[in-house]
């Protein structure tokens, strides 16, 4: 919102939303690349540069004046490097807990939904106090001290495992469960951003403020915090699909919904439940291509479903942008991007019967 208003104004919301949406999508995307040298052993060195080029990248938004600018720094560079950072927080988790790797993947994914609650936050205060370069200088300093201790204690448990298959193992795809799970992936991604991405400015042509629109981001990524914790306990208990499917059928619904909440409090309202539906998707979504195999090509299976789902992340926020432009209103964007949702679905069930052959069961 910022940007559209004040950095970019002569860009459309579409053209915006593809910084946000290349960034979202290259989250996902490098983690075929490092899941593979994940299993090898080989990525503390990558995981070292990625952290030095992402406290750059955050430097050099500070200088950024032109679309093409933000676009390489925030879209790519802040993307790319963070998919390499997160590729090998999931893996080492799952090396480090079996049983209870539900509830500590939930716990690792806490930490993206309070960044994305105290960053915003921060950058509101910030920005008339300090401006748009100081504020990128100082998250910077906090990118470079928390990635410093994350370089230091980031490691493996289990010795590295050569895997047969090079890059992508193809015969996961035989797997007719994992292929239908790398699929609703996909779908989920089409839809499942969109209302992040576009509920600040919705509020904004509901009446809502200019400084109250700015923290419905932080108030949806506060609740996810729960919404990943909830998830952790409940998938080592019923199974991380069966927690995934209701919550994200949830999500889809709301969808639906929020380009007709009028008022503040029914878009907190879809701001709180969204966040919190959303967050047990995101927190488990690695989960049930970690099980569809063995743990010493874990890293290998997560990769390729979650490069898969970049393919979504990277299409859902401009294809919502451009029914925005081409029909004045988000009433045919909620209905793009909930059906997505809900298709996907659709298919986390199907998965489940063709895993355990039943249509109910823990998975």
């Amino acid at each position: 919102m910022y940007y559209e208003e004040v950095i970019l104004p002569d860009s459309s919301p579409s053209d915006i939303a593809w910084i946000g949406s290349v960034q979202y999508a290259l989250v996902f995307l490098p983690s075929l690349i490092m899941g593979r040298l994940f299993d090898l052993g080989y990525f503390k060195i990558p995981y070292f540069v990625a952290s030095c080029i992402l406290v750059l990248c955050n430097f050099l938004l500070a200088e950024c004046t032109e679309y093409w600018q933000f676009f390489l720094a925030q879209g790519l560079g802040v993307g790319i490097c963070s998919g390499i950072l997160f590729g090998p927080a999931l893996g080492i988790v799952s090396h480090w807990f079996s049983k209870r790797r539900g509830l500590a993947l939930g716990i690792t994914a806490i930490g993206s939904s309070v960044g994305g609650t105290v960053f915003p936050v921060a950058a509101q205060n910030l920005l008339p106090q300090v401006g748009f370069k100081w504020t990128m200088r100082i998250f910077g300093f906090v990118l470079l001290l928390l990635l410093g201790v994350a370089n230091l204690t980031i490691d493996r448990r289990l010795p590295p495992t050569n895997v047969k298959g090079g890059l992508f193992n193809w015969a996961a795809f035989k797997n007719p469960a994992y292929t239908v799970y790398c699929i609703s992936g996909v779908a989920a991604f089409l839809g499942l951003y969109t209302a992040l991405t576009y509920m600040p400015i919705s509020a904004l042509r509901v009446g809502v403020s200019d400084d109250f629109a700015f923290y419905f981001i932080a108030i949806a990524n506060g609740s996810s915090a729960f919404g990943r914790l909830t998830a952790g306990l409940l998938a080592d208990r019923f199974g991380a699909l069966n927690t995934m499917t209701p919550f994200t059928a949830m999500a889809g619904v709301l969808t639906f919904a929020w380009p007709f909440a009028r008022s503040k409090g029914s878009l907190i309202a879809i701001a709180v439940i969204y966040g919190f539906s959303c967050g047990t998707y995101v927190s488990l979504l690695p989960a049930p291509a970690m099980e569809m195999g063995a743990i010493g090509d874990v890293g290998r299976r997560a990769g390729m479903f979650m490069s898969s789902a970049a393919l979504g992340a990277i299409a859902g926020p401009p294809i919502s942008g451009a029914i925005n432009s081409a029909t004045g209103g988000f009433e045919d964007v909620g209905w793009y991007a909930g059906t997505m949702v809900l298709f996907s679905v659709g298919l986390l069930m199907w998965t489940r019967y063709l895993h355990i052959g039943k249509l109910s069961g823990k998975f």
